[in-house]
């Protein structure tokens, strides 16, 4: 599924810590690059579904523009306050628009378990509804690296900058 990650394996998470990490977090940073080549990061909602990511954007951003003409983006799911509770990963790779844009409700076999996932995770609801502003992006990652500071014991302080 995606390349082997090197450095802090002593932290990184496990498969199953990194399947439920993301099923349970609830935003990302979405990292994209401009037409001028300047990077843009914006905070948006998704679902994972075991081996995908699924972002639920509005088609007139500028994420959605960037992603138009570079589907290269990277992003960064993270949590915890304090140095020794953070844990969070990054998944890079190539995005891909899947279904209608933007999106109305068309029957889509690949969409319905995600529309159901992502209903209920943000809404309570069985069924996402449509609003004609949102279409769907798909990031299946090229590369995926972890980190759970949580597994380096006791607290820590951050390394010095000196």
């Amino acid at each position: 599924m995606t390349a082997t990650q090197r450095r802090g394996r002593k932290i990184m998470m496990t498969p199953g810590e990194l399947e439920e990490f993301l099923t349970a977090e609830r935003t990302c940073r979405v990292a994209t690059v401009s037409a001028d080549g300047a990077p843009h990061v914006s905070p948006l909602w998704f679902v994972w579904d075991g081996g995908s990511l699924w972002l639920y954007s509005i088609t007139r951003s500028r994420r959605w523009a960037d992603l138009r003409r570079d589907a290269r983006l990277a992003v960064v799911i993270d949590a915890g306050r304090e140095y020794d509770e953070l844990r969070g990963a990054e998944l890079s790779g190539t995005a891909a628009f899947v279904g209608e844009v933007p999106r109305t409700g068309e029957p889509h076999p690949v969409l319905e378990p995600v529309e159901r996932l992502f209903a209920r995770k943000y809404f309570g609801l069985d069924a996402l509804p449509h609003d004609g502003r949102h279409a769907w992006l798909r990031l299946t990652p090229d590369a995926v690296r972890s980190w759970d500071f949580r597994k380096l014991g006791s607290p820590q302080a951050p390394p010095s900058d000196r």
